[in-house]
Formats: structure tokens, sequence, C-alpha cells
């Protein structure tokens, strides 16, 4: 009674601790893109630059005002007043520009710098004070790079309200309904979060002490995957905990026993599922890296509550636990599974009793060729359309589901304005090749102008090329001083200059990615150390690490998982033959996605990054029901022989591992409340493709694969089985 009081006591402490780490956690969340670029990346080395040249940095943000039929006086007025109000009023860091009217006469902006920290907070007051104040007819918008980071923050706000809140209903509607008991639900609750109290403490100290980097998509990733990796491990203990109070009639002697059929698996799988999520950290992406200790740390706590926290409960409890329905202690109750050599098909064992699981045991043992060869085409087909998932990235202005101000506002401002207006590509070049750099800026087709960074200018930068030949010829025969910008010099810092390019296209265009790709191949024959970064250059640097990281991880992961396996089950060909149809599973929830989000739902595309995060999660989670009924068999093919033993096994583990199966894809597809297009998106492949394992490749594809090949399965140490 002291080991189990002594845990109840130390999980009430993590509980007690971890609680107020719930609000807490969104304070050490950065969700802008940049932070999270390798740093060999050009745009992360222009980003970390950004001071050098302007001495409070700032997020851009960009007021739009816009009237069908042309702007009166009196919206003129109302602009002048907003922008120079907007500092005292708190909307803006310092001043920005006056209002520039658009050549077409129809619309207004104004350049505002504001805080990097608190830009939300402004952009959204920005917002209500320009539709309060605004002229009757006059439609305004608040955009550029602080605008898409306010709804991006905004979208993943709902994370650890929200998003939990669904996620625990739904596990427990699915509990009561598994259970047929009011209070085996709420234990397994409380277990999942303890677990995740535990987890967010180590993350959040691990990431206000800059040892990782977490984002919204993190954040929201660990609270799904402990909740459902926690209420798989406890449906698998009380599973044999039920099982064990049936054959021992002390709930001490029946813990001791659930523990000992429930350590070994619980273990494999959550080792398991660590080892590919710490594959993560091959990762170039900061945000992707980050995601492996923090999920890794979840898992751990996931299992750790499982094996300690829930047995602890129940020992306390007994058979108490599971009213009305109370396990009956029992030793000579007949087993509900038995297996009959020697009498089904071929003279082969198969299976005798009632039940639905016992029912899918026979089946499989009298069609058990037909079953693996039939499952294998039916997976297969729908892998074939893996390949049309649209995974090149998405624009700025896709990435949100629903209505979006901001890009509303951007498509206003591409329309009247240049489109690259308040999202510039920047180049950090030497002092001495500015003028090369903006004739090859020129160059372009989608130029509009090109600047140079001055402090001591009235407008913080300095015309180049085109426009200062223009501003030369505006301000030649002037009075003298007229020339606000005579007499003044560049920003140079360490011999280097830095360069703004105003595209007439929007920074998430095509256009503008070939403009960074060309700008990028032109300049390194000016000068090797020119960089070049921006909005679009970030985007463009994120998707190529993303298709590394892809390319990387995989396979490592791959190799990892299978030599866990092949230590776990004591063979060769039976890990290798799980990995191969993990991985063929994993194909065909891809290829149904795919299929859905082009004809269905009409996605825009997939971000770089879904099938690499969507793999780790299929394949390690799915290898995670394959252990549970792997390790199983492997224990009762040990007593009753291989054949005998997979039947047995799968009709035993057949109930909890679906139920967890079910749990845990309700659980990912929780994400779904998040309307951002990534999350949905990871929902949908992940709770999918956990369904097609748990309920065909688990259920039905690998035990009749593995009764077709018999004891062969464990070679090459097979013959220590005795059938």
């Amino acid at each position: 009674m002291l080991l189990p009081a002594l845990a109840l006591v130390a999980w009430v402490l993590v509980i007690g601790l971890g609680g107020p780490f719930f609000g807490r956690i969104s304070d050490v969340v950065e969700n802008s893109q940049s932070t999270f670029l390798p740093e060999t990346a050009e745009s992360t080395q222009v980003s970390e630059r950004a001071e050098d040249f302007v001495a409070d940095p700032y997020l851009p943000g960009i007021a739009v005002a816009q009237r069908d039929g042309g702007l009166t006086d009196e919206d003129k007025q109302w602009a002048q007043e907003l922008g120079e109000g907007l500092v005292d009023k708190g909307l803006a860091e310092e001043a920005g520009s006056p209002p520039v009217e658009s050549e077409d006469g129809a619309a207004l902006q104004i350049f505002v710098p504001m805080s990097e920290t608190t830009f939300d907070e402004q952009v959204a007051d920005l917002r209500a004070e320009m539709s309060d104040t605004a002229p009757e007819g006059l439609n305004t918008y608040v955009t550029g790079p602080a605008g898409f980071a306010t709804e991006l923050a905004e979208g993943f706000s709902g994370i650890d309200g929200v998003l939990l809140l669904v996620a625990l209903a739904v596990v427990f509607v699915i509990l009561v309904i598994v259970y047929r008991s009011p209070f085996l639900p709420v234990l397994v609750l409380i277990t999942a979060m303890a677990a995740l109290c535990a987890a967010i403490i180590v993350v959040y100290l691990l990431a206000s002490g800059g040892v990782i980097q977490i984002d919204g998509q993190v954040q929201g990733i660990l609270f799904i995957l402990v909740v459902g990796a926690a209420t798989d491990y406890c449906l698998l203990y009380t599973a044999r905990y039920r099982e064990a109070l049936r054959e021992h009639r002390s709930k001490g002697a029946a813990t001791r026993a659930a523990l000992r059929g429930t350590i070994e698996p619980v273990l494999a799988s959550g080792g398991t599922v660590m080892a590919g999520l710490l594959c993560l950290l091959f990762s170039d992406l900061g945000s992707t890296k980050a995601l492996g200790p923090a999920a890794a740390t979840g898992i751990a706590f996931s299992m750790l509550a499982a094996l300690t926290f829930l047995p602890a409960v129940l020992y306390i409890l007994g058979r108490a636990a599971f009213w009305p329905s109370r396990p009956k202690y029992d030793p000579h109750r007949p087993d509900a599974i038995r297996v009959v050599d020697h009498e089904g098909p071929q003279g082969l064992p198969t299976v005798t009793g009632k039940g639905l699981w016992a029912g899918v045991g026979r089946f499989v043992a009298r069609r058990f060729r037909p079953v693996w060869i039939v499952a294998t085409v039916a997976l297969v087909a729908m892998a074939v359309f893996a390949p049309t998932l649209q995974a090149s990235g998405l624009k700025q202005s896709e990435t949100l589901l629903g209505a979006s101000p901001a890009a509303d506002g951007q498509a206003a401002l591409s329309a009247h304005f240049p489109g690259g207006t308040g999202s510039p590509i920047t180049v950090i070049a030497p002092e001495d090749t500015q003028d090369r750099v903006a004739q090859a800026a020129e160059d372009l087709d989608v130029t509009d102008s090109v600047s140079v960074t001055a402090n001591d200018s009235p407008s913080g930068s300095l015309p180049l090329g085109k426009a200062a030949e223009e501003q030369a010829a505006q301000f030649q025969g002037a009075p003298g001083g007229a020339n606000p910008f005579e007499g003044v010099e560049p920003t140079v810092s360490d011999g280097d200059v830095q360069i703004q390019i105003t595209t007439n296209v929007a920074p998430d265009s095509d256009q503008a990615n070939a403009a960074v790709e060309q700008l990028r191949n032109d300049l390194k024959e000016i000068d090797p150390s020119i960089v070049v970064g921006g909005e679009t250059a970030s985007a463009m640097d994120t998707q190529t690490a993303s298709i590394h990281d892809r390319n990387l991880i995989i396979p490592v992961i791959l190799v990892v998982v299978t030599l866990i396996l092949m230590l776990l089950l004591r063979s060769v060909l039976a890990p290798l033959l799980l990995i191969v149809l993990t991985v063929i599973s994993f194909a065909s929830a891809l290829g149904v996605s795919a299929l859905l989000f082009n004809h269905v739902f009409h996605f825009p595309g997939s971000d770089a990054s879904v099938p690499l995060y969507a793999f780790v999660f299929l394949v390690a989670l799915g290898i995670d029901y394959n252990i549970f009924l792997m390790s199983r068999v492997r224990e009762e093919s040990l007593v009753h022989g291989t054949r005998a033993g997979i039947l047995r096994g799968l009709v035993l583990t057949g109930g909890v591992i679906t139920s967890a199966g079910v749990v845990l894809a309700a659980t990912f597809a929780a994400l779904a409340v998040i309307p951002i297009v990534f999350m949905v998106q990871l929902a949908f492949i992940v709770a999918f493709g956990v369904l097609l394992d748990a309920l065909l490749v688990r259920s039905l594809l690998v035990p009749a694969l593995s009764y077709d090949l018999g004891r062969v399965i464990w070679w090459p140490l097979h013959k220590k089985i005795e059938r």
C-alpha cells in the first residue's frame, strides 16, 4: 500500500505544479517563420544583422484604405490624421510614412512600424481604430508581415483551450463506450492530464532556457500526442488488470501480473516512438527539431503515468473501479478463447468461442491467404495516389482557413500599389557593390524601386538606381536646403549596407520567388558574400529546409525503428515485414488524403513538412499497435506454437488495440479545430492513417500474413519456437 500511496502523492504534486504552466507555455511560443530557419540560410543571416542597420527593429504593418470610384478629400484628411496619431495612440513604435496615394486615386497606404513583441495587440487596435473612424464607404485593412503574423497567432490561440477541451471530450465519450463505466474514463483522463502537466513543465523550462524553440504547431501536437498516447497505454494496462483480477483473488497479485504483462509492450512501443521522434533532431528547421525532444518528453511521461499513477489508483480502488461490470475472481473460468489444433483448413489451428474477435480469428484462419493478398492490393491501390499530394508549399495568404483580413488587405494593396510594399527583398552587400546590386535588381521584371538603409534620412532610406536619378532631377535647381537627402550617407556596418528591393508583385507570389532565386544567382557573381533575405526568401528557405528534412529523416527513422523491432521481437523477418506494411499503410493514407485534399476540400496545396510529420506519427504510432500485437503473439507462441499464438494474440488484443486506435485517431482529429491548413491536413492524414492501420493492417493483414508464413516469421531464431 505504501508504494501506491507514494506514487499518488508524487503525481498530485506534479499536477499541482504543472497546472499553472498551461497558461505560461504560450509565453515561450514563437511563430515567426525566420526564427526557426537554419543558421546557414541566407534569410537567417539577413535577419540576424537587422539590428546592425536599424537601431530598433520593427515588424512592418501596412494600413490600406480603398474606395470604389476614387478617394474623397474627407478620406485623405482622415488618413493624414490617422498617420499623425499612430505613435501617440500606441499603434506604432515610431512615425511611419505619410499617407501615400495610389496612381489611380482609389487607395491610400500608410507604412506602420510595429513592435516585434506586441504587434498582435497593435494590429487589433489599429484595425478597430480604422473601422471606427473611417468615413462611410471607405474600405480599411491592416496587412503586411504584422497583419499575417497576427492572424497566425490568432489561429493558434485556441491550442491551450478549445483544442484540449475538444480532445478530452472526444476521448471521454469513446472511453465510456469502451468501458461501459463512469469511473474508468475519468481515471484514464486524469492519468493523461498528469502526464501532460509533467511534460509541459519540462518543455516550458527547456524553451525558456533557450534549449529548444517551440511554435504553435509543436505546442498543439504535444498536447494531442500526450493525451492520445497516455490513453492508449492506459487502455492496455486496464485490459491486463481486468484479466488479472479474474485470475487472482488479491488485487496486489493482480496488479503485479498486469504490470508484468504491460511493462514490456508499453516500454517497447513508447521507446520506439521516442526513438523515431528524436530522429527529428537531424532537422534543419528549428520548429521540427524542437518537436523531437518535446514530443519524446511527452511520450516518456505518458508511459510513466500509465505504469505508475494509473496502477496505483486502480490498486487502491480494486474491482470497484470497473463498476458496474466488476470482474469477478474465477480461476476456473473456462478460457473464452480456445484455439483448436488441426481442425481448421489444411489441418491448421483455428478458433472456437463467441465474440467479435473470435470470429475475426476464425476468418483469418480460414481465409488467411486471400485476406492478406486482398488487403495488400487495396493498400497499394490507395498508395498509387500518394505522389499527387501537392506538398510544394503554401503562400502566406493560404496558410489560414476561412476569412483573412490580412490577405484581403494584401489583395487591395497589390491592386493599387506595388505588391511587395512593406515586404521588400532585403540584401546585405559590401558598400562598394551597392550600385551593381541596384543594377542587378532593376534588371528584374518585377522590381518597382531600390533603396539603401540610411538612418539619417527622413524616410530611413536613400533611393538607388533610377529612383536616385529621378530624385536628383526633382531637386535640381531647387533653393538651397530644399533637398532633404542632400549629404545623407547610407548606414554602413562592417563594410556592408542593407539594400531593400520593393517588387510590383505580392511577396508570396511565384514571380517574387523567382526574383529571389535569380538575385541570389546574379549577386553571387558580383560578390560571394552577398546574402538575400526578407519575407519571400524566408519562405523559400523554409521550403528548402523542409524538403531536406523529409529526404534525410524518413530513411533514418526507418532504420532506427527496424533495429528496435529486431531487438524486441528477436527476429529479422518479422520486423522487416512490419516496417514494409507500415510504410505501405502510410502511403495509402497519403494517397487517400491527396485525393480528398485536391478534389473534395480543394486545398490550394500542402506545406512541404506535412509528409514528414505524417510519416513520423503514422510510422511510430502504427508500429505501436504492431508491437502490442506481436509482443503478445510471441508470448503466446512460446506456449502454444506460432499459428495458435497468432490467433490467440489477435483475439486477446483485438478489442484493446482497436479501441486505442479509435482513441488516437479521434485525438489527432481534434487538431482540425485549429484553423490552419497544416494542422487540418495533419489531423486528417494521421487520423485516417491510424484507423487504417488499426482496423485493416493490424487486425487482418499482419495476422493473416504471419499465419501463412508460420514459424518462419521469427527467422532466424524460428527453430526456438516449438511450432
